[in-house]
């Protein structure tokens, strides 16, 4: 236990002091950053990140939040471009490049090859003073006080630098050219997050059965109705106006109060004006509204008129949950 304690300090103290040289980057968004921001937007071409080693590794991900946020973006690596990728790139491209050192013996070559394609350089570096830095058109700085390694060598507050920094460029990005989720939704059609941004009522409430019973119907007539289209709730209605929900809670509630079902009808144990939602409602907007109320399905209305019912099973079944 007490070796457990020790881990337990050396990880917060690895969280305290990469939190802290990450606070210390706000010093680097300063004119050159802003600069950056306006060359990306400016350009015709892509972006294109490259590095070698740890920083390699950032730039992939850097790559991935441009892409995903509407700044189209392609990873070289340092050590392939040098041997025949170099074709990526384009003279319109932007390219940016990531190194804590700007010494490696990969980037020193590289460097003076982009640099006659003509394309524009950003260095996102740990050392101002660097090769990197001093043949680039724009620095974005990285330096951080020390590594969050004991030794001081392994890359990682280094590393978290460069992450937020390219971070901090994609977001910009993102707010000058009004990228909205309407966008971001086009962009991710898989998993829960796009089916968060476009699915709707409509696209679930149709595979299920709508259950309906008449306001003077029976008891048995609720209980069949409710246990044939499996959604544990049937609509109440009075000709075809919706007056009310009976689900299978208030059938057991019924049952306790030992009350004589045989003289009872729909409209004595429904629930009136039930929670409805409207089929271009979209699916996350109708788990919220679920939550809210601690229910598990909403009746779906459009103009006035029930059509069907959304259950949460549904939902579930989407991944969204």
């Amino acid at each position: 236990m007490k070796n457990l304690n020790n881990l337990k300090t050396v990880a917060i103290k690895t969280i305290t002091s990469e939190a802290s040289a990450i606070s210390g980057l706000v010093k680097s968004v300063d004119r050159q950053f802003l600069h950056c921001v306006e060359l990306i937007l400016e350009s015709k071409g892509r972006v294109i990140v490259t590095g070698i080693g740890k920083s390699a590794l950032i730039g992939q991900k850097i790559v991935a939040t441009f892409n995903s946020t509407g700044t189209p973006a392609i990873f070289m690596h340092a050590a392939d471009a040098i041997h025949g990728d170099l074709g990526i790139v384009q003279k319109d491209d932007v390219v940016i490049c990531l190194s804590k050192s700007g010494e490696t013996p990969e980037i020193k070559v590289l460097v003076p090859l982009l640099k006659e394609y003509g394309s524009s350089l950003i260095a996102i570096v740990g050392n101002t003073h660097s090769f990197l830095a001093r043949q680039a058109n724009f620095i974005i700085d990285t330096t951080v006080p020390q590594e969050a390694c004991p030794n001081n060598l392994a890359p990682t507050s280094s590393a978290t630098a460069q992450l937020v920094m390219g971070d901090a460029l994609a977001i910009c990005l993102l707010q000058a050219r009004g990228f909205s989720s309407d966008d971001f939704a086009r962009i991710h059609p898989g998993g829960s997050l796009g089916k968060q941004l476009y699915l709707k009522v409509s696209d679930l409430y149709i595979n299920n059965m709508a259950p309906e019973v008449q306001y003077n119907d029976d008891i048995k007539t609720v209980i069949v109705e409710i246990s044939s289209k499996r959604l544990g709730a049937t609509a109440v209605l009075k000709g075809k106006k919706l007056v009310g929900i009976i689900t299978d809670g208030d059938l057991r509630r019924m049952l306790e109060k030992n009350t004589d079902v045989n003289i009872l009808k729909a409209g004595d144990i429904m629930t009136p004006a039930p929670r409805t939602i409207h089929p271009e409602i979209l699916v996350v907007q109708a788990l919220h509204l679920m939550r809210q109320n601690n229910i598990t399905q909403l009746l779906v209305v459009e103009k006035g008129r029930y059509i069907g019912v959304i259950h949460l099973h549904d939902i579930l079944r989407e991944g969204i949950l």
